[in-house]
Formats: C-alpha cells, structure tokens, sequence
C-alpha cells in the first residue's frame, strides 16, 4: 500500500529512472553489439538501435528528473508565498 502511494506521488521520478536504467541496458547491448564485430557496416545496427535508442532514453529520463524537480521547486514556492499572505487577502494565482 506504501509503495503505491509512494509510485502514485513520485511518478516523474520512478519514470526518470525507469528511463535511465533502460538507456544504460541499451547502450550497454549496443557495445556488445559492435565489440564482436569487426567490419563497420555490421556495428552500424548496433550503433543506430543501442546507441541512439540509449540515448534518448538518457536525455528523457534526465529532462523527466529535472522536471520532478522543478515541479517540487515550484510547490515549496507556492507553500511559502501562501503562508507569508496576510489573512483575508486574495492573491492572486
């Protein structure tokens, strides 16, 4: 039950690093990939598919975390800008 709300509230992070962990497992297959070949026209299918694949999953997965983080920047924001309001004033949004 913990972990459910735990992966309900911090969805964009167990994203992030569900992305990052896939990206190494494909840049990771990729390398075995072209480490056994010898001629470049069959480590080409390993660079496109691993290498590429791998690092778009890298870069999603860090725009995801800095997203999360920016998300939790703006909260604390909105926190302390609504404690520091005087009562019965509206501000707005």
């Amino acid at each position: 039950m913990d972990l459910l709300i735990f992966l309900r509230g911090q969805w964009d992070r167990v994203l992030a690093v569900t992305c990052i962990i896939l990206g190494l497992v494909a840049l990771g297959i990729g390398w075995l990939g072209v480490s056994n070949e010898v001629f470049v026209a069959k480590q080409m299918p390993y660079v496109v598919s691993g290498g590429l694949a791998g690092l778009f999953l890298l870069g999603l997965g860090s725009m995801l975390w800095l997203s999360a983080d920016i998300r939790d920047e703006w909260r604390t924001l909105q926190t302390a800008d609504a404690e520091d309001a005087p009562a019965g004033e509206d501000r707005p949004a």
